[in-house]
């Protein structure tokens, strides 16, 4: 069984997966990394969803079917999730300098001690 929605189909990819394939499967679905589905699954685990984590990877195992041979060459990993994730780090890592350009600043020590007065 395919699950569809919005015309995509959702399959495990056992070609490209770790155990089954069902995090490669879901990662192709919602276009995000693999690696993020899977760090997803296991804090998942540690944050006191131990056992419906399990339950529902057993439950994706059987309920949804392997993507065929022919389809997993044509799939292409989506770059544009990343390239807006790393243009977002980029620009906290910009305002995280500024703030510590201004902490460090004799300006700031200024300030801070009028306000202790």
């Amino acid at each position: 069984m395919a699950i569809t929605f919005s015309g995509r189909k959702l399959w495990r990819i056992p070609q490209r997966g770790m155990l089954k394939g069902v995090c490669a499967g879901l990662a192709q679905y919602f276009d995000v990394p693999v690696k993020l589905v899977r760090l997803i699954v296991i804090l998942s685990m540690f944050f006191g969803l131990f056992f419906f984590t399990i339950a529902a990877y057993i439950v994706l195992i059987f309920a949804l079917d392997p993507m065929p041979e022919d389809a997993v060459d044509n799939v292409q990993p989506s770059r544009s999730v990343l390239d807006e994730v790393d243009a977002e780090l980029a620009a906290g890592e910009r305002r995280l300098r500024a703030m510590e350009r201004y902490v460090t600043s004799d300006a700031f020590t200024l300030r801070s001690r009028f306000r202790q007065l």
